[in-house]
């Protein structure tokens, strides 16, 4: 399989991260013959400062010209501390979702065993937790009008939606849905929104074509303490944008990481796979970042690719680091691991040079080779 894959790594840690995903899908193609091309691009706080664009039409014309985006994070202080910046990063990507027609983010949810001390909720409430939230991308409050009065003493943000918006992601979150444990609960706010009580009629009228999928709906101040309370109860989440984009962030820090976490932003072409966690400036150039986020944004992308045992390996590769305490230092902030450190762990496992049952006490690391 040969496939064209645009990268772009952004802004503080992203190029670090990225790069291991980079180098997991390049032992890929190794083993299995396939031929990963990439294409850089710039985009967010390193594209202004260079071309003055957030998203200069380079990048867009590569990702139009790929069959996926790579994405690595966006963001820097000079920005988000100036809230008269004309000029943002966050355009970019939002811009990006637009061209690329990106209208539903998937956002897996999952714990590890071996990582629940470092999550805020009890053991009891984490232990097997695996739902996904599906979140709307492209339209509602963030795309709507924005307004401000001359005096700049009042400001409005127009929250639009149309049936059409709603039955395509709903088509996918219910086709998700059937593939799993066969459950979709809609969160909205129906009992206030005119927009929310638009989603649950088309959700309803959708059920009809999935009866083997049970669906329920629940209100967003009730879904945001749901998933601290019992998160287990969750299969596939359907949401707006905004709503989407505060429950995802939520329901990351479940897992005890945001580094761990990974997102695939998919529509009518060219998907986006990116880690969900931010560009963290003050640990850029340490070598310190958690690469598993991204790395497993990258697996979804093989998923994508139709290589399923290939993504299903390099999950399990993920799972071996953290079942044998090699973690960055996110998670172990005392005996840890270097982000490349950890890239090649997850290079070797792929490539088979790792035993599956070896355990972290037999070993010794020296720069990534296991002796």
């Amino acid at each position: 399989m040969k496939k064209k894959i645009a990268v772009i790594f952004g802004d503080g840690i992203g190029p670090e991260v990225t790069q291991q995903s980079i180098n997991m899908l390049n032992a890929v193609a190794k083993t299995g013959s396939h031929e990963f091309e990439y294409t850089y691009c710039l985009m967010g706080a390193d594209a202004i400062d260079k071309t003055g664009s957030p998203l200069p039409e380079e990048t867009i014309a590569a990702c139009l010209n790929s069959d996926a985006v790579l994405f690595g994070a966006i963001g820097h202080p000079k920005y988000d501390n100036d809230p008269e910046a004309k000029v943002r990063p966050e355009q970019g990507l939002l811009q990006l979702r637009k061209v690329l027609q990106l209208y539903a983010n998937i956002r897996p949810v999952t714990t590890y065993p071996t990582l629940q001390h470092l999550s805020p909720l009890k053991a009891k409430h984490t232990e097997g937790v695996d739902f996904v939230i599906f979140r709307e991308l492209t339209g509602g409050i963030y795309f709507g009008k924005k307004a401000w009065n001359e005096e700049r003493t009042q400001a409005s943000d127009e929250c639009v939606y149309t049936r059409s918006e709603i039955e395509r992601i709903g088509h996918l979150a219910f086709q998700h849905a059937q593939q799993r444990r066969k459950k979709l609960t809609l969160v909205d706010k129906a009992n206030v929104l005119e927009t929310s009580r638009l989603w649950r009629k088309v959700v309803q009228e959708l059920a009809g074509g999935y009866p083997d999928v049970a669906v329920d709906y629940m209100f967003v101040d009730n879904a945001a303490m749901q998933i601290i309370v019992n998160p287990k109860q969750f299969d596939v989440l359907l949401t707006e944008n905004m709503f989407g984009d505060i429950l995802s962030d939520e329901a990351s820090v479940i897992a005890g990481s945001l580094g761990l976490l990974p997102s695939a932003s998919v529509g009518n072409g060219v998907a986006l796979f990116e880690p969900i966690h931010g560009s963290y400036p003050q640990a850029a150039g340490k070598d310190i970042a958690n690469p598993l986020g991204s790395i497993l944004s990258a697996a979804m992308m093989l998923d994508h690719f139709g290589l399923k045992s290939e993504a299903a390996l390099v999950r399990e590769a993920v799972d071996w680091t953290l079942k044998h305490n090699f973690v960055t230092k996110d998670i172990d902030p005392v005996n840890f691991y270097l982000t490349t450190t950890i890239g090649e762990l997850i290079c070797e496992y792929v490539n088979n040079k790792v035993p599956g049952e070896a355990y972290g006490s037999d070993m010794e690391l020296r720069g990534s080779t296991i002796i």
